[in-house]
């Protein structure tokens, strides 16, 4: 989500308001007592043995000790504060393998268009509706954007088209994205704006889809959506900050003490590294630079900020080698299930052609930098894993950690590849949970679907994987995410690949202290142990212990940052 934060400072108002966080911030890191300590309940440390501890100790914003309950006692002294459990569970704060925060704030400034379980949109005409209303508030001419739209989850079963779209509204441009975030639909107005008719070409790596004759139908896919990305995605300063407040009492809420922006432009990169110095972002944030940026880097034109690296800092360089497999965009070997259309034998496409993909990892692996890529289909991984192989050949380096983000369909081979060359894959296994029942009966079928985020067979490997919940795409829930990987429950409650389902213990490690490794940052977070900042989250019940179809029903009732207390629940 755009944002561009540099106006703010020209405010009298808001430069009071900041000076006063800022104030306020240092006040309340000065008035709590020096020692804390945590007992009553286990302490899940997630170290390299997974021991579970009796109590923890946190001296300012580090753990200070970990052990049993005389031992952190004897440590804290007589004048610590202590936190009584009362049987409740302590776990390492989560950390955000994969998303793009602040996303989930958006539904403070954009047109909810979800469907249930996540919002209330079951069919084309409440998705009209719902933009008409936006419209009727909105001045003429100016944009309505509506976001989240899934056409397998409505009742007609397909996209929207311009002329559902302009049902709402003929005098504004109206876009609406996809919740894969992959795909696109614009009303005749909208296409009017950015210039797109039936004359306009599909662009390398994109689609225009179109009427019998010719005519754009409004639906645009992967690069064809460029054009509306400046124009609908720019939010105003203020709601820019709803967005960002939105979105951290969001993570905050559920546990997440690490975020991660997984597309970063330059804007984006500028603003949160000054909302990180400042101190005005209650969480931490890992930033992935988008190739525009990167590029800028290498050719000398852009210089990444060096903001506090425990607060904010930068990560690997992203790429997009294809697209959704529930938006018909992922890049398969072989055929979807259920094709799209008439073609039989259609497998998706490449977001970026080989050849290139290959030239563009490896001028990335060259200059130092770790690269993370966007694969959902098998053929897209193949790719992917190419593009690693052939950087790590012109230019060896120890310990690169390229990320394959997603590894959604890859098959037992490329997981041996991906073990050979340190890969780690970043698998979205809440895909079982939202989309696994389609998937076995539309785009993949049984077999394949049964091998989809396979998790289980990393593992087998030694594989130091993670999990992620791509937020917004879903929303943020690292707990109903560790129940996803652990039963693999689709809505329908049937297993999709009950062989690649794994233990709570190591769910719960790919997305604390492997999240952590895969953003190079296990030295200061991701476990429970001396010396590493104090970022923990206090639960209702042990994750270990509980029925596993009720992981996600587990409760969040206290976050804490950096030995700060930043959410409190019932």
């Amino acid at each position: 989500m755009r944002m561009n934060c540099r106006s703010l400072g020209r405010r009298p108002l808001m430069s009071i308001w900041l000076l006063v966080c800022v104030a306020g911030s240092s006040l309340c890191l000065a008035c709590g007592p020096d020692r804390t300590v945590y007992v009553g309940g286990p302490i899940l440390t997630v170290d390299a043995t997974d021991r579970v501890a009796e109590a923890l100790g946190i001296e300012g914003d580090r753990i200070g000790a970990v052990g049993s309950a005389a031992e952190v006692r004897a440590w804290a002294g007589e004048q610590a504060r202590v936190v009584d459990l009362a049987g409740r569970t302590v776990v390492p704060g989560f950390i955000d393998a994969h998303g793009h925060f602040p996303g989930e704030g958006v539904w403070e400034v954009v047109v909810d268009l979800r469907s249930p379980p996540m919002a209330a949109v079951e069919d084309i005409h409440g998705l009209v509706q719902r933009l008409g209303s936006r419209a009727d508030a909105t001045p003429e001419g100016e944009w309505v954007v509506g976001m989240g739209y899934d056409d397998t989850l409505l009742i007609e079963g397909r996209h929207p088209t311009r002329r559902d779209l302009d049902r709402a509204s003929t005098r504004h441009p109206i876009a609406i994205l996809h919740v894969s975030g992959h795909l696109a639909v614009l009303n005749t107005a909208a296409l009017a704006e950015v210039g797109i008719d039936r004359n306009t070409p599909d662009p390398a790596g994109g689609v225009i889809r179109r009427n019998r004759k010719g005519r754009p139908n409004g639906v645009l896919e992967e690069e064809a959506m460029h054009p509306i990305e400046k124009l609908v995605l720019s939010p105003s300063p203020l709601d820019s900050l709803r967005i960002v407040r939105s979105a951290s009492e969001r993570y905050l809420s559920v546990g997440v003490t690490t975020a991660q922006n997984g597309f970063a432009p330059k804007f984006q990169i500028q603003a949160f590294a000054w909302l990180g110095r400042l101190g005005l972002l209650p969480l931490r944030l890992v930033m992935w630079p988008d190739p525009d940026v990167a590029d800028a880097v290498l050719a000398g034109e852009f210089t990444l900020p060096t903001p506090d690296p425990d607060r904010v800092r930068m990560g690997a360089v992203k790429i997009v080698a294809d697209g959704s497999i529930q938006g018909y965009t992922g890049y398969l070997s072989e055929p979807y299930h259920v094709p799209p259309g008439d073609d039989p034998e259609y497998r998706g496409y490449p977001r970026v052609a080989r050849e290139d993909l290959v030239e563009q990892v490896a001028r990335y692996h060259a200059a130092g930098m770790q690269v993370a890529v966007h694969g959902n289909g098998d053929a897209s991984i193949d790719d992917i894993l190419d593009a690693f192989e052939e950087a790590q050949r012109r230019h060896p380096r120890e310990d690169a950690r390229p990320v394959v983000i997603h590894a959604q369909m890859a098959r037992p081979d490329q997981l041996e590849r991906m073990a050979a060359l340190g890969v780690i894959p970043s698998f979205f296994s809440l895909h079982t949970f939202y989309w696994g029942d389609r998937h076995r009966t539309i785009f993949m079928g049984e077999e394949r679907a049964s091998r989809m985020s396979p998790a289980a067979s990393a593992d087998a490997l030694g594989i130091r994987f993670t999990i992620h919940c791509d937020a917004p795409v879903v929303p943020m829930e690292p707990l109903r995410l560790i129940g996803a990987a652990v039963t693999r429950q689709t809505r329908s409650e049937a297993v999709v690949g009950p062989d690649e389902r794994i233990p709570v213990a190591r769910a719960l490690r790919a997305v604390t202290i492997d999240a952590a490794r895969q953003h190079f940052e296990e030295g200061t977070k991701g476990s429970l142990e001396v010396g590493k900042l104090a970022d923990l989250v206090i639960l209702s019940d042990d994750p270990r212990t509980v029925d596993p179809t009720k992981i996600a029903k587990i409760r969040v009732l206290e976050t804490i940052v950096g030995g700060e207390s930043a959410f409190v629940g019932d």
